[in-house]
C-alpha cells in the first residue's frame, strides 16, 4: 500500500538531534508546526480529537525526515474507548497496512482511576526504558476520575499526581506525551480537574464545533504565537473530522 503523502514541515532548519512530530494537517500545522520532545500536550474537544490522536499514533513510526519519530507508541486507553480500532481504521483510510501499524503500538487499558495511576506513576518509566518509546498517547485522561468509584478529594489528589508526573516525565525522558480530554461539562469535578490539567500541560490544542463553525485553537504554548483557525471538513479525507 502507498505511504502517506507528506507535506514539507517547518522543521528543516532544526537540528537532527531534536525530535519533532507533525500532524500533517495544514490547518493545525499552521498553528502548531510540530510537537517537540519534552512536550506534554492536551487535545481538548469532541470525538474529533480522538481522530487527531490516532493520526499522531500512526505518524510516530515514520522516519524523522517525514515528520515522525521513528518510534513505537505507548497507547493508554483510559476511558474504555474505541480509540485503538479508530487508529487502525484511520490507517486503512490512509491506505496503510493496519497490522503493520498495530505492531508499532503497545496498548494498555486502564479501567479504573487506580489502574491508570499505577500504570503512569509506577510502570511507565520501565516501559519507556525497555522499548525506547518516543510517544505516549492517552485517551480521555480525565474520564476515570469523574466516576463515583472514587471520591472527590482522592480523585483530585491522584489526578494532580498524574499531571505532575507526566509533565516532568516528558522533560526527563525527552519524549512527547499527548492526551485527549473529551467534554464532561455536566460532571461537577470537570472544572477542577481541567484547571489542574491546564496548569501542568505546556501545550493545549482545542477543537470547538457548533452547528455553524468548526475551529482549532492553540490555547497554550511555551513559544508559539497563540491563535485560532477555521477547521472545516472539506477535503479532510484522512480523518473523520465530522464526528
Amino acid at each position: 500500500m502507498q505511504k502517506l503523502i507528506l507535506q514539507q514541515t517547518k522543521t528543516s532548519q532544526q537540528t537532527t538531534s531534536t525530535l519533532n512530530l507533525t500532524f500533517n494537517i495544514p490547518d493545525i500545522d499552521e498553528l502548531l508546526p510540530t510537537l517537540k520532545e519534552g512536550d506534554f500536550t492536551i487535545l481538548y474537544g469532541s470525538q474529533t480529537v480522538t481522530s487527531l490522536l490516532s493520526q499522531l499514533c500512526i505518524r510516530a513510526h515514520l522516519q524523522t525526515e517525514q515528520g515522525g519519530l521513528n518510534s513505537k507508541t505507548v497507547f493508554i486507553d483510559a476511558a474504555k474507548s474505541s480509540t485503538l480500532p479508530n487508529i487502525l481504521q484511520t490507517a486503512e483510510l490512509q491506505q496503510l497496512e493496519p497490522q503493520e501499524i498495530r505492531e508499532q503500538i503497545q496498548h494498555y487499558r486502564a479501567y479504573t482511576a487506580y489502574r491508570l495511576h499505577s500504570l503512569i506513576i509506577e510502570q511507565l518509566e520501565q516501559i519507556i526504558k525497555t522499548t525506547d518509546i518516543k510517544l505516549v498517547a492517552i485517551s480521555d485522561i480525565m474520564y476515570q476520575f469523574l466516576t463515583e468509584n472514587i471520591d472527590d478529594s482522592e480523585a483530585r489528589m491522584a489526578y494532580t499526581q498524574i499531571m505532575n508526573h507526566l509533565s516532568n516525565f516528558a522533560k526527563k525522558h525527552n519524549i512527547i506525551i499527548v492526551a485527549t480530554n473529551l467534554p464532561h461539562e455536566d460532571n461537577p469535578r470537570n472544572s477542577t480537574l481541567q484547571d489542574i490539567t491546564n496548569a501542568k500541560a505546556n501545550v493545549i490544542l482545542r477543537h470547538t464545533k457548533t452547528p455553524y463553525t468548526s475551529e482549532i485553537e492553540l490555547e497554550k504554548h511555551p513559544s508559539n504565537m497563540l491563535g485560532v483557525m477555521d477547521f472545516n471538513c472539506e477535503n479532510k479525507t484522512l480523518l473523520n473530522f465530522c464526528l
